[in-house]
């Protein structure tokens, strides 16, 4: 008897794996309802993206059947806010064979952040994540069209003035997606700074040229400064059809925090703090913290744990070290990318922008580049208020320990500028 209903249960299981089989030979034997309906296209797109935006483990319309293309290099800035990752993505953006885009994340932080996402709700971070993820795989495989479910207000005709910093990208500042820029050297701009200039000239930006645009050049470069920790990128690294390299740009948290103090409104007990010498009860000590541990979580991966998915894909960089040796790190960069040296471009754009100190007035705004990186380096130490450096000091104590930021238990260890507060470190790429 027991043998028989074992016979039983496989013939129904067989039945039924022919029945599958059937049915979907039938269905794609018919014509696709889609073909030549680019409206149809289009809802297809639009039902990909909100899966995307509310299940991390979908796979988007659009990146279905893309291979790798062979030499190419997908490039990830990887970095917090105010690390100095403007000034570092600029050493890939001028690189005539590299696509540059610009912190494409902003625009999925908004969409869920204005509850225009997932029935209006706030995002898990899993959601959120895995819409950063789709979003970085279309754009690293040239479809910047997936940038429209996400741009406000929605671009028409595929064209919008609303993708933000597009003029942080001289490769969309370029012809044939800024015809108006022919004959223009924009790195080389003496009178404005080029994010100035493009601004003014390539407002409307054609998002299916710029994707032929990037099929057209030899890598894609992305600056992020949304993503977490370089743990969440653990699927992009093992795509197939990606050749990821990640460049994990670090800076001591007492600058970040400075630097944030500076340019954003949320800051404003911290500034007070900074003022008077005394902490405000209101002060928000998490946001900091949280910079800290995310750093410090990557950096063990990176540079201690070294997981398989990892080696030979990871580079840290810490931005003092940057600004020291601008020419140095930059030819770091390029030997672990694997590219063939570092562009005569490049190195034409460190030695006009990195030894600025009488700049036109125009040329100081928050995400600015042009500046002495030499003393832009440690110049947070002349500006905070030593109860600020130590409650700093106390949060971040392993964080700054593992990336050789040494701690100050003076002030006028704190305001010598003679005494460098960084370390020598070499940090080898994992292989």
């Amino acid at each position: 008897m027991e043998c028989s209903w074992k016979t039983l249960l496989l013939l129904v299981c067989a039945s039924l794996v022919v029945q599958y089989i059937a049915i979907r030979s039938f269905r794609e034997s018919l014509p696709s309802s889609c073909q030549g309906n680019s409206h149809c296209l289009e809802r297809q797109a639009k039902e990909s993206w909100w899966r995307s935006a509310c299940d991390e483990s979908s796979v988007p319309v659009e990146t279905v059947g893309t291979g790798a293309v062979p030499g190419r290099r997908h490039i990830l800035l990887f970095a917090a806010t105010r690390s100095g990752s403007s000034f570092t993505g600029q050493l890939l953006n001028q690189h005539p064979d590299i696509f540059y885009v610009y912190e494409p994340l902003f625009h999925v932080w908004q969409s869920f952040t204005n509850g225009s996402c997932c029935h209006r709700r706030a995002p898990e971070r899993r959601e959120l994540l895995g819409a950063y993820r789709d979003l970085l795989l279309n754009l690293f495989t040239c479809r910047l069209g997936f940038l429209e479910s996400y741009i406000h207000p929605p671009p028409q005709d595929h064209v919008t003035a609303a993708l933000f910093r597009s003029s942080s990208s001289l490769a969309l500042c370029s012809p044939p997606v800024c015809p108006e820029a022919g004959g223009v050297d924009l790195s080389l701009s003496a009178s404005q700074p080029e994010e100035a200039w493009c601004h003014k000239k390539c407002r409307a930006l054609n998002l299916t040229v710029a994707s032929e645009a990037c099929r057209q050049r030899g890598h894609v470069a992305i600056k992020a400064v949304r993503v977490p920790r370089v743990a969440d990128l653990r699927t992009l690294s093992e795509d197939p059809r990606l050749d990821l390299r990640i460049v994990h740009l670090v800076r001591d948290p007492r600058a970040v925090l400075a630097s944030r103090m500076g340019v954003f409104s949320g800051f404003r007990a911290w500034r007070i703090w900074n003022a008077t010498g005394r902490q405000p009860r209101y002060v928000d000590l998490a946001q900091i913290g949280h910079t800290c541990r995310d750093m410090e979580a990557s950096a063990d991966t990176g540079l201690l744990q070294r997981p398989g998915w990892l080696r030979g894909r990871y580079l840290l960089l810490r931005y003092e070290d940057l600004a020291l040796r601008p020419e140095d790190k930059a030819r770091d960069i390029y030997r672990f990318l694997g590219l063939d040296g570092v562009h005569p471009r490049v190195l034409r754009w460190i030695a006009h922008n990195t030894n600025v100190t009488n700049a036109p007035a125009e040329w100081h705004y928050k995400y600015s580049t042009a500046r002495d990186s030499k003393a832009a380096a440690e110049s947070w130490r002349l500006r905070l208020h030593f109860s600020i450096v130590q409650a700093v000091q106390s949060l971040c104590n392993s964080t700054l320990a593992l990336l050789g930021y040494k701690q100050v238990q003076s002030v006028e260890e704190l305001r010598n500028l003679s005494h460098s507060l960084v370390e020598p470190r070499t940090f080898q790429p994992a292989l």
